[in-house]
């Protein structure tokens, strides 16, 4: 049976009342109902269970296996879902969090990843072109990203397996097949859209909070060496699209409007569809922790990302592509100026290694500052590296 919550969080939780992000659970008793559910403090709140005993007009869009009817509703039943979330915090429908199975909370439908940090695409151009400039001539004028694999976004807590593909060192005669031996981390952040757009309908700057629904933690995996050879001319392809592992919980945008900042100081004019010196601030101050094994290698602040996620669905659309609901976006690897705010292994070993093995266990976190205090979480993601199937471990 749901237990009653804690009547008080301990100071500082930072998934209290101005955190509430969505979830989809499942309980033991009850393996094939899965439902929206949202956290609070180490508790999941039923909210369908909720919805349901108050009598909510929205009790059908919480008692469903994903979010994405939730999605699909629109900015103001968002904000009507999130202020009744906020009544139900004092009454029954709460399981503890240990006891619940955390599903992917929304369907995806296509995914697009970014390279928005100046630093991440600064220290990596050095790496691979240490003779030439690090940024190529188009990274200040706009956000460049790739289109992904949906498929393999998979949820916190599932296990990666390493991949296999082609690989070749500068000193192969010719490429060998196998597992990756550079298999590395990407710290990002993802965004989650709700309302759809029409094709050639771009979705202006302003428009931002209408199609975005919320905000969770990436980690986009990725096979360095697999990549090295396949990625010239055409990107990314089999060394990214293995597995990608988000967070089981979406925070709301909403949650964020204290922790809004400004990017960095562009160097460059941008076209009028990116400009947002007269937006509100684009970005957000989150604080990223990575840990690899229970040891804290990184912490990249999400607020020194040079794109915002604004000019980033910008640019998505402003060719005329649609927008889906569950569509969904990543920053890229997120890193700040310092040696020890680097989001993956390549930058913090600067491409020397080494690179995951077997067993590694990789957990990101974050917060963001919230109101009078407080501080908005996201769900953690974790992966754990399990051997290449069919073959030994490199």
């Amino acid at each position: 049976m749901p237990e009653h919550r804690p009547r008080e969080l301990s100071e500082g939780d930072p998934f209290g009342a101005a955190t509430l992000p969505y979830g989809v659970f499942t309980t033991p008793d009850a393996p094939d109902h899965p439902r929206v559910g949202v956290r609070y403090g180490d508790f999941v709140l039923d909210a369908a269970a909720a919805a349901a005993a108050h009598g909510s007009a929205h009790a059908a869009l919480l008692d469903q296996p994903t979010l994405n009817p939730l999605l699909a509703a629109g900015r103001p039943v968002w904000q009507a879902v999130r202020a009744e979330v906020r009544g139900w915090l004092t009454g029954p429908h709460f399981h503890p969090l240990a006891e619940v199975t955390l599903r992917l909370p929304f369907e995806v439908a296509d995914y697009v990843d970014f390279y928005a940090s100046e630093h991440h695409a600064t220290n990596v151009g050095r790496i691979f072109r240490p003779d030439g400039e690090a940024l190529t001539p188009n990274w200040k004028h706009l956000p460049i990203g790739y289109h992904g694999r949906a498929g393999t976004i998979v949820v916190s807590g599932t296990d990666v397996v390493r991949p296999q593909g082609q690989r070749k060192t500068p000193a192969d005669a010719t490429p060998v097949f196998g597992p990756s031996v550079r298999l590395d981390i990407e710290a990002e952040v993802g965004f989650v859209v709700g309302t759809p757009a029409p094709e050639n309908t771009p979705v202006g700057l302003d428009d931002f909070r209408e199609h975005v629904f919320g905000v969770c933690l990436v980690n986009d995996w990725s096979a360095r060496d697999i990549q090295a050879w396949e990625y010239v001319p055409l990107g990314p392809f089999l060394g990214k699209s293995f597995a990608t592992s988000v967070s089981a919980w979406i925070t709301p945008l909403d949650a964020f409007d204290d922790a809004r900042t400004a990017p960095p100081e562009r160097t460059h004019p941008l076209l009028p569809y990116l400009d947002d010196a007269d937006s509100e601030p684009g970005g957000i101050d989150l604080r990223i922790e990575v840990r690899i094994n229970g040891e804290t290698v990184a912490r990249p602040p999400f607020a020194a990302m040079y794109w915002t996620a604004a000019q980033q669905l910008a640019h998505m659309t402003v060719n005329g592509a649609s927008l889906r609901t569950g569509d969904f976006f990543a920053s890229g690897t997120v890193s700040g100026p310092e040696p020890d705010q680097r989001g993956c292994l390549l930058e913090l070993t600067e491409g020397k290694g080494p690179y995951l093995a077997d067993g590694d266990e990789v957990t990101l976190t974050a917060w963001a500052p919230g109101p009078d205090g407080a501080r908005i979480g996201l769900g953690e993601v974790t992966g754990r590296i399990v051997p290449a199937r069919g073959t030994t471990t490199p």
